[in-house]
């Protein structure tokens, strides 16, 4: 399983319950990286979408109160979502947020695809940061880019030790 985030220079992600900002080569990145695969997120990510759930992705939302999603699979706790997704190849598996879902999960994965946003968004919620986390390393970086007027880069981050 992948966690996927775009992050300021604090690791911030959010603020409002929306991102911090406007990237179209970060949404570019994002959409090529999880089209076809299955996405997982809490209530509040969902509700941040537009218009719902993502199309042509398996969407799962972790909720536990008395929400119905027609266009997602909803479960109730961490177990149920392992089991619901271990039937995709876990390399198919995107974490995709908010912060309480990351925090939950980042143990859950070995890969972490970063988009790191060279400012300070002003965020109120976090992503973990991997770099003071000494079972995760950078693999790869790509970038710098110019998005938007933000310099942005997309690093890749793996776990270096087995997952329990």
């Amino acid at each position: 399983m992948k966690a996927i985030v775009a992050a300021d220079k604090f690791w911030g992600i959010g603020k409002n319950n929306d991102l911090l900002f406007k990237l179209p080569l970060d949404m570019k990145h994002f959409r090529n990286q999880t089209l076809g695969k299955v996405i997982v997120m809490g209530k509040n990510t969902y509700d941040s979408f537009p218009s719902g759930a993502l199309p042509r992705r398996v969407n799962v939302v972790l909720d536990s109160g008395d929400m119905q999603y027609i266009d997602a699979k909803k479960v109730s706790s961490i177990e149920e979502m392992m089991q619901f997704v271990s039937q995709f190849p876990t390399e198919d598996v995107f974490v995709v947020g908010g912060a309480s879902v990351y925090r939950q999960l980042i143990d859950r994965c070995d890969k972490a695809i970063v988009t790191k946003v060279d400012c300070d968004g002003g965020a109120e919620v976090f992503f973990p940061n991997l770099d003071e986390m000494p079972d995760w390393k950078v693999e790869s970086i790509d970038g710098p880019y110019v998005d938007n007027g933000m310099t942005i880069s997309f690093y890749t981050y793996c776990k270096t030790q087995a997952n329990d």
